[in-house]
């Protein structure tokens, strides 16, 4: 558990009751309000548990399948809706749950988070072994489709689930999406997976920002042309050993290394707009002189 959550979603859980005593076993402190679905027998049962002092919350939608969560910021008044899934393994039921998904109606006006546990893997990459299902695929990516949502990438571990047998079989089985409106209000939202401990599932943490973070951008001057040093930095960048049996890799990898060089080489240069600035100032003193010689 990351102490620095504002908001924590769990799925099977296998719980047919959620208390505060409860939330108190699996949350920090200042973890006091949530929403839970009861589990069915030994299957299923989720909660999304989180920060009353952050977020008002409340429960606006739940089935078999999910739990949606209305939240306000007590800071900005910002609203969002986070929805945690928990799909079925069965083939019935994950046509089942495909099929309500597809058909969720949710306005393009509003910030979507769409996160859980879908039973379903999108690409047969998505599973480290033969006997990927596409039928199921297929339903799954064209319900995805149809919503119009956006997939936020998973940086880290590759796979989100393993049966922890030997040799293991892994899989991707836990998604997170966003609605386009999303995409626009927080541009900055990532998610990564951290260490795993007990779960068969990989815990995975999602970061939210309103900022998009600056990248360090590579500009070239025109003036390096005429510098005498310029065509010897290109032939070191460029012809580095670099061996790579694909062509477009291997030509990928040469200008990323020249760019390397040349930004290197630009660090032992004069500031280009500083020595222009200084010309500036020299001409403008000069012509003063200039115009006030007889003085």
């Amino acid at each position: 558990m990351e102490s620095n959550c504002d908001v924590v979603c769990l799925q099977e859980t296998k719980r047919e009751a959620f208390d505060q005593n409860y939330l108190r076993l699996v949350c920090p402190p200042s973890f006091d309000s949530f929403v839970s679905l009861p589990s069915i027998g030994a299957s299923r049962g989720s909660i999304i548990c989180w920060k009353s002092s952050i977020f008002h919350g409340h429960c606006i939608f739940q089935n078999a399948y999910a739990s949606s969560a209305l939240f306000t910021s007590t800071i900005n008044n910002s609203c969002w809706i986070l929805t945690n899934v928990y799909a079925p393994c069965t083939d019935q039921g994950k046509a089942d749950f495909v099929h309500w998904f597809k058909h969720i109606s949710m306005p393009d006006t509003i910030d979507w988070l769409i996160v859980g546990d879908f039973n379903l893997y999108r690409n047969p990459e998505d599973r480290n072994r033969d006997g990927a299902n596409f039928p199921a695929m297929l339903m799954f990516n064209d319900a995805i489709s149809s919503l119009g949502l956006i997939e936020l990438p998973l940086k880290g571990q590759r796979f989100t689930w393993s049966n922890k047998l030997h040799p293991p079989l892994l899989e991707r089985l836990d998604w997170f999406f966003t609605s386009v409106s999303w995409t626009i209000s927080y541009p900055n939202t990532s998610v990564n997976t951290i260490p795993m401990e007990t779960s068969y599932h990989v815990p995975c943490l999602i970061s939210i920002s309103t900022a998009i973070p600056k990248g360090s951008i590579f500009r070239f001057e025109n003036y390096w042309l005429n510098h005498d040093d310029f065509f010897a930095q290109v032939q070191d960048g460029w012809f580095t050993n670099i061996l790579h049996p694909d062509a477009a890799k291997n030509i990928t990898a040469r200008f990323k290394n020249l760019r390397s060089v040349l930004k290197a080489w630009k660090q032992t240069l004069s500031n280009l707009s500083t020595t222009i600035s200084n010309v500036k100032l020299i001409l403008s003193l000069l012509n003063f002189l200039e115009e006030h010689r007889d003085f």
